[in-house]
């Protein structure tokens, strides 16, 4: 993310895949524009294109096999921005802190701000501190905390992982990736594209408004349904989050150890039927 100042802000290095990238070797473009650009008024696009197939699934494929085994984790997002000495900062690192003592793996951007704080928060507790990089114009590096850290060049794999092997989602104050992530999240669960895992908001200042215009204006509108207000939690301190996230995590554990038992079930009453069926003259 750039500097809100317009000033180019201190890097650790540029990553385009497996590259590491510094000074004058920084291209001025990235891989998600060149793929999202229609190419002017020649046809290489569509030679270009069809190849491009196999990055993305190359990045797929590194993810899928990074985060595999990484077991129950929650993915915090916020602002890149926040900076050390702020109050969303101390709340990420608790956050993180907290889930980690939960016995979850935290997965962030891997960026400044708090990404790093919530890495650092689960790092310093003993936990599993996850960062999923992006490839971007001034490219700030991993922060310090990350202990497993993946690269990614497009936005729609990266979040595919933010969401694949999460089992809830914690969101500090943030701007437009936050709120991307965020709406992005609201939309598989209301959907039922994921599991209704727990979308916490951790900031009552902060996100009120937002809170607000959705029980005003877009419910009025009949955009959205009253229970869809239902999935959001709004909170101030670090801990409740880490609260919600714990209880519907043992709710959803309970619900899948019922569902086996009762297949479990099924199948041995249809066992013995075909066994007694197999008796009949």
């Amino acid at each position: 993310m750039s500097d809100p100042t317009g000033e180019r802000p201190a890097s650790n290095g540029y990553h385009k895949g497996p590259l590491l990238l510094r000074r004058g070797q920084v291209p001025v473009t990235t891989t998600d524009q060149r793929l999202l650009a229609r190419g002017g008024g020649d046809a290489d696009w569509v030679h270009a294109d069809p190849w491009r197939v196999l990055r993305i699934q190359s990045e797929f494929v590194e993810g899928f096999g990074a985060l595999a085994e990484v077991g129950p984790a929650v993915s915090v997002f916020g602002s890149a921005r926040t900076k050390p000495d702020a109050p969303d900062y101390r709340r990420g690192v608790d956050v993180g802190r907290g889930l980690a003592e939960a016995g979850f793996a935290v997965i962030t951007g891997g960026g400044p701000g708090i990404m790093e704080a919530a890495n650092r928060g689960a790092s310093e507790a003993g936990g599993l501190s996850i960062g999923l990089g992006i490839e971007l114009p001034f490219e700030q590096g991993m922060n310090q905390w990350v202990d497993l850290g993946v690269h990614f060049r497009y936005f729609f794999a990266r979040k595919t992982m933010f969401v694949k092997y999460a089992q809830g989602f914690v969101v500090l104050p943030g701007g437009f990736g936050t709120f991307d992530e965020l709406f992005e999240s609201l939309t598989l669960v209301q959907t039922h594209k994921v599991t209704e895992f727990p979308i916490v908001l951790v900031g009552t200042a902060y996100w009120q408004g937002l809170i607000d215009w959705l029980r005003g204006p877009v419910l009025e509108a009949g955009t959205i349904s009253a229970t869809d207000l239902d999935l959001i939690h709004l909170v101030d301190d670090p801990a409740e989050a880490v609260r919600i996230v714990c209880e519907r995590d043992a709710e959803l554990r309970a619900e899948e150890e019922a569902a086996v038992a009762e297949n479990a079930a099924a199948e041995q009453a249809a066992a013995r039927a075909s066994r007694r069926d197999s008796f009949r003259p």
